[in-house]
């Protein structure tokens, strides 16, 4: 899959996300990238994850911030990762849909949504 194409999967996930979700997204940047870098994969092997890394959040969650004060802030950033996606998906449906639960993934962490709560989230959903 190119990454033309790979980033439109992910702009339909983004439309996909419930627009109250949407609304409440502030100052966050979405982009791809084919591989985590060494700093991005460091700071993932430092919380003692494992494995291939489909996408990250790197900023301060909604839930732990005050104001941003004087001046601009930069933006946080949502990574999504093509090639780890790329691996574990064997059909184009299930790209789509891995990009699409890494998107909301990664969203439910600016908000403030830990690893642990996410997974807990999963199985309930799953197992009604």
């Amino acid at each position: 899959m190119n990454d033309e194409d790979f980033e439109k999967l992910v702009e339909e996930a983004l439309l996909n996300v419930p627009k109250h979700f949407l609304d409440l997204l502030e100052n966050v940047s979405v982009v791809t990238q084919n591989w985590p870098n060494r700093h991005q994969a460091e700071q993932i092997y430092k919380r003692g994850s494992r494995g291939l890394l489909l996408g990250l959040y790197e900023g301060v969650p909604k839930i732990k911030r005050g104001g941003y004060g004087i001046g601009g802030q930069l933006p946080d950033k949502i990574t999504i990762f093509k090639n780890p996606i790329l691996m574990i998906s064997d059909t184009p449906e299930k790209v789509k849909a891995v990009v699409e639960d890494t998107v909301i993934h990664e969203i439910a962490h600016h908000f403030g949504l830990n690893d642990e709560e996410l997974i807990k989230i999963k199985r309930e959903k799953y197992s009604k």
